[in-house]
């Protein structure tokens, strides 16, 4: 079994994965998730994981490989010595030596993209044929262009929702938090102060997505299909036409075809 892991700013994800054979997709059997803390120790994620992975019927000896994806550099070293300490393998590190991306970063400064985009622009290409615009709903809600070929072409950093509404509930004393879903009715002229927020909040951010999307695939000058990521990619769904497919778990595949191309050559 591979432990896959994806650090991001808000939460680590933690899966358990059994790596595709022969070209098979890779088969995510359970995942955990645990808010992010750069202080936690590699002591304190065993005793976690330890307990749920025998919730879920399995042990730490099954887990024979493990792979990190992180934003958060210094939450490195201690998911290095969980690995090594607890699970007795030398993790693999996405984008270092061992696991190389393998893809192009057609961008002015490659160093600086973040892992979890890299690993998301190699699981949507060996998904989807042609150009792509890949949506990921986190900490920030980022759009990334991957060409037909599979070189990752850059993309636009926005604020996620939920930044945005804390920004507005903290600048402003009378507003109460709110919230994220749709509002109660399909009116964008709201008759009350909660209204209005869910109003500005919920479809603000869908006409954001949907102008961004718009400029981007002018200027790719190709059909582009969307495929979006996150926890929220559900909830918007539900209320734009924006999306050509939703995929949960896009990098937690990406980072189990890492894995698979490092033991392949």
């Amino acid at each position: 079994m591979l432990l896959a892991i994806d650090a991001g700013n808000t939460n680590v994800v933690f899966a358990l994965v059994e790596p595709g054979q022969g070209g098979a997709a890779p088969v995510i059997r359970t995942r955990w998730r645990i808010a992010t803390d750069a202080r936690r120790t590699g002591d304190e994620y065993a005793v976690w994981l330890n307990q749920l992975l025998m919730l879920e019927g399995f042990a730490m000896a099954d887990v024979d490989a493990v792979i990190i994806a992180t934003v958060v550099p210094r939450a490195l070293h201690n998911l290095r010595t969980l690995a090594s300490k607890y699970f007795k393998v030398e993790p693999l590190v996405a984008g270092e030596a061992g696991a190389q991306w393998g893809i192009v970063l057609d961008v002015a400064e490659p160093e600086s993209v973040g892992a979890d985009r890299v690993i998301n622009a190699i699981a949507a290409h060996a998904r989807e044929p042609g150009d792509l615009i890949v949506i990921d709903f986190g900490t920030a809600t980022t759009f990334d262009v991957v060409d037909y070929t599979g070189a990752y072409k850059g993309g636009i950093i926005a604020p996620g929702i939920n930044l945005s509404l804390d920004a507005l509930v903290s600048a402003a004393a009378k507003l109460p938090r709110i919230a994220i879903e749709a509002p109660a009715t399909a009116s964008v002229i709201g008759r009350t102060t909660e209204d209005q927020m869910h109003i500005g909040v919920f479809w603000g951010y869908v006409a954001m997505m949907e102008g961004l999307v718009a400029r981007m695939r002018a200027e790719i000058g190709r059909p582009a299909k969307v495929i979006a990521t996150g926890g929220l990619a559900v909830l918007f769904d539900k209320h734009t036409s924006l999306f050509d497919r939703i995929v949960s778990d896009l990098t937690i595949e990406g980072l189990a075809m890492l894995y698979s191309r490092s033991q392949h050559g």
